[in-house]
Formats: structure tokens, sequence, C-alpha cells
């Protein structure tokens, strides 16, 4: 558990409406959310216009407006649905995911999926952050303002501050603020698509023509881990405050409508803007700020970019807070907010890096946290296999003590999320080959399986397959599957009441 804080400390920092639990069982009096509270930080941090630019990526793999508008929903409502398939378990245990997740790692086990969480939330929110200032400089520039390092410091300084002070506060304030934030990036955004909606040709859409279906299925994979598998990891932390009478189902679909409403609506009106124009479609790949910043008259572009930098701050307000949540459930001994400080700081460090001082780094920090995204799948199937198996609440002081049930290690949780990971690894491609050449060895798998063949010469995967991206499913289902069938017993017994259990070592009496 995080460290006490000094006598009278907690009572101040309550009076400011700064959280201060950390990774401990929220106590009973304090479980009041209700299902339907989820929908704000989901939706808040997820009413982005980057999901328009998200469409661009998907028909840049080759398929139709059709294929792209069926994978978008499947993909992004599923994804979602997962992580409301992990938020049942914060209701079940009022703890942060990474301490739900010692039930099926065990206490120590759960170390290892824990640097990768910590690694991913730190990374993604960073490059957040570096979006919202260089959507500022680019915004800027097409206003004819100054666009220099003035105008960059200051927005780095500004979008830190909100990031750090939001996710020092807390849960309660950061809940109360993405309902505000909700209300202004949704007016905003709707009245982005009244004025681009003219710049729609269906003629043009219509007739793009139909892809491989590896291709959709390449489309599928990017859809889910760009939207709910993304969030898939700190989906619990936002149920934790939950009832514990809640409704699981409730909670699925709160977190679904939530999450998943904006993102849906936002890709598909993406896929007719992109579909309609080359050039933009191409802008939005290599600039996807300016790029929908031109189709946008010069009156609008300062609302535009308030809206962009507040979608963007709210998605890595949430990353921050969970990562200081997930650095406490790695043994740091320090209160929650300190945690989210340092993070914080982390964060800030990162974004001055990138925006004023690294030429060729957001290439490879992007390869990097992709890479990490499939031992994330991994981890997620073995977490939603575990929460399918159990029928009753967590053993709240075993998820603390070595001795307890959930023991030290579980080694069929971490031989699981190995195995699928490597095998992952092997299925799918580094997109940043060129930037990130260190990390070309990933697709391991392809040329013995027949699926793709390596260009060394210019290099990039020659065939349908390989941007397939196979491996997250493989890491996700595969896990999910081994961990339904191998820990079915194991869940059975740490259910059974103290001391009737016949497990055996780690059983509590």
């Amino acid at each position: 558990m995080s460290t006490p804080s000094a006598p009278g400390t907690a009572e101040r920092v309550r009076s400011l409406g700064v959280e201060s639990t950390g990774i401990e069982i929220i106590a009973e009096s304090e479980r009041t959310a209700r299902p339907r509270d989820l929908f704000w930080p989901w939706f808040a941090a997820n009413v982005s216009v980057f999901g328009i630019s998200y469409a661009a990526f998907v028909l840049g793999l080759g398929i139709s407006f059709w294929q792209a508008a069926l994978v978008t929903v499947i993909g992004i409502v599923v994804s979602f649905a997962l992580c409301g398939v992990i938020a049942i378990a914060g209701k079940r245990g009022s703890a942060p995911t990474m301490i739900l997740s010692r039930a099926p790692f065990g206490v120590v086990g759960q170390k290892v999926p824990g640097v990768i969480s910590w690694l991913t939330s730190i990374g993604w929110e960073t490059f957040l952050s570096i979006m919202a200032v260089l959507a500022t400089a680019t915004v800027f520039e097409r206003l004819g303002w100054s666009s220099g390092t003035a105008v960059k410091i200051i927005a780095a300084a500004v979008v830190a501050a909100m990031i750090v002070l939001a996710s020092v506060a807390g849960y309660h304030i950061i809940m109360r603020m993405q309902s505000y934030l909700t209300w202004i990036t949704g007016i905003v955004t709707i009245a982005f698509i009244l004025i681009a909606a003219p710049k729609i040709d269906w003629a043009t859409v219509s007739a793009i023509p139909s892809g491989p279906w590896q291709a959709v299925v390449g489309a599928l994979v990017m859809l889910m881990t760009g939207f709910g598998l993304g969030w898939i990891n700190i989906a619990a932390d936002w149920s934790r405050y939950q009832r514990r009478d809640s409704s699981g189902a409730a909670i699925v679909w709160w977190n679904t409508f939530g999450g998943a409403v904006a993102p849906v609506l936002l890709v598909l009106f993406g896929l007719l803007l992109a579909g309609s124009d080359d050039k933009v479609k191409e802008g939005i790949v290599s600039d996807p700020i300016g790029a929908l910043a031109q189709v946008l008259p010069t009156w609008f572009l300062v609302p535009f970019l308030i809206a962009v930098i507040l979608s963007l701050v709210s998605g890595a307000v949430l990353g921050i807070y969970s990562s200081g949540l997930t650095l406490l459930s790695l043994g740091v001994r320090i209160p929650r907010p300190a945690a989210a400080l340092v993070d914080g700081v982390l964060l800030t460090a990162g974004t001055i890096w990138v925006v004023f001082f690294a030429e060729n780094f957001l290439g490879p920090f992007q390869s990097f946290l992709i890479t990490l995204g499939v031992p994330l799948a991994a981890w997620a199937g073995i977490m939603i296999a575990d929460i399918a198996l159990r029928k009753r609440d967590y053993d709240d002081d075993a998820l603390f003590d070595s001795r307890g049930v959930y023991r030290s290690v579980d080694w069929i949780s971490i031989g699981t999320m190995a195995v699928m990971s490597v095998l992952g690894w092997g299925l799918v491609v580094n997109p940043f080959a060129a930037d990130a050449s260190w990390n070309n060895w990933q697709g391991f798998l392809l040329e013995p399986l027949g699926l793709g063949t390596w260009n060394a010469t210019d290099g990039y995967w020659e065939g349908n397959w390989p941007y397939a991206n196979l491996g997250v499913l493989l890491a996700l289902v595969g896990s999910f599957v081994l961990t339904y069938l191998a820990r079915r017993r194991i869940v059975r017994d740490q259910e059974i009441p103290r001391g009737m259990a016949s497990y055996g070592p780690g059983t509590r009496s």
C-alpha cells in the first residue's frame, strides 16, 4: 500500500479536494459511484478530432469505405467492451487494475505486467502531450502567427501543468473535470463536423475499391489497439469507487457506450472526409492537425485548437493518474499524489526532449510503444479469463499478502504471457522500419509460415498478411483460452471459504 500521510495531512488534502487514497481498498463508505458515472471520463478522453485522423490510416490499408465502416464499428465497440469487462474487477475489488491483477499473476508476479503497463501508460500519455504541443504550433502557423520556440515553450508548459495538476488532484476532481470537458470538446467537435461536411463527395467515397480481407483484419486490429485496447490496462481504476452491488452488465454498458460512441461517429465521418479527397487523406497521415485545419475557416481555428488540446489533455490525465497507481503497485512507497507528480515530471521531460531536442525520436518512440502492445494484449486475455472464472469478490487482504490465496507468483500466468508475447511478436511488423531498424526483428514467424517476405533492399514486408498484425489478436485470444482452461481449478480453490481450500501452498488458514 501507499505510505500513510503524516497526522493531519490527509485531512488538509481532502479539504482541498485532492484524493489521498492510493492503492489500498476503497472504504465501503466511499463506494458511492453509479455505473452511469463511467460515461464522463471515457467519453471526454475519446471525443477527439484525432478520431477523424484514424480514418486516413484505415483507408491507407487499401480497403473500401464499407469495409472500413464495418471494422470501425466492430473494432471500437468490442475493444471498449473488453475494457468494460476489466472494469467489473474494479467493482468487485475496489482497487486499481494492477492490484487486482495480482489475483491471476501473484502478488509479486504481478510486477512483470505492471512494469509493461507503467511504461505503456507513461509512453502514450507523453505522446498525447507531444501532439498537443505540436498541434498548437501547427494552428498558430495556419493563423499566420508565430509558431517558433516561444510558442512551443508556452504550449508545453500549459499542457504539462494541466495534465500534472489534474492527475495529482485525483479521482474526484478528474471526474468533475471530465464532465465539463465532455461538453466543451463535444460541442466543438460537432461544429467541426458541420463545417467540414460540405467537403464530402459521396460518389468518390463509394467508388473506393474493396481490398483483401487480410487488410480488413489489419484495420480491425489497428482500431482495436488505437482505441479500447489502448486503455484496457487502466479500466478498473475508474470503477473502483462503484458500489459493490452495482450491476456488472451496467458497468460494461456505460464503459463501452462512453468510450465507443464518439470514436465510432468520428472515424465514420473521417472515412467520408478522407475518402472524398486524396490530398486530405495523405495530409492527415503526415500531419493530422494541419490537414484537418486546412478544411476549416480561419475564424474556427482557435476553438478547434482549444478542443484538440483539451481532448488530448483529457486522455493524458487518465493515463498519468493510472500510471501513478501502477507505480505504487510496483512497490514504490510514496503517497498517490506524489506518484502522479513523478509520472507527470517524466511526461514533461519527455515532451520537452522530443519537441525541442530530438531530431529523429518520434518514430522509434512509437515503434517501442507498439511493441509493448503485444504483451499488454496477452495480459488482457489472462485478466479477462480470470474475471470470467471468478464468482466472488476478491479477497482484500490476500491482494497485499504473498502468503495469501493468490500466492507470490503464478507461473501459469507468467508463462502464458511470455509464450503468447513471443508468438505475438512473431506475427506483427514494425511500422517504423526506417526510423527504428533495431525493432525489425518482429515478424520472425511470417516467412517460415509463408505469410510474407521481407524486402531487405527497400525495407518493407511484401504480401497481404504482414500488416494484418495477427500477433495482437493471437496474444489476446490465445492467452484467454489458455488461462480459462489451465486456471479453472486454481480459481475455484481460491474462492473456497478460508480453511476449506485444497489447493496446497499459499492456502490461507
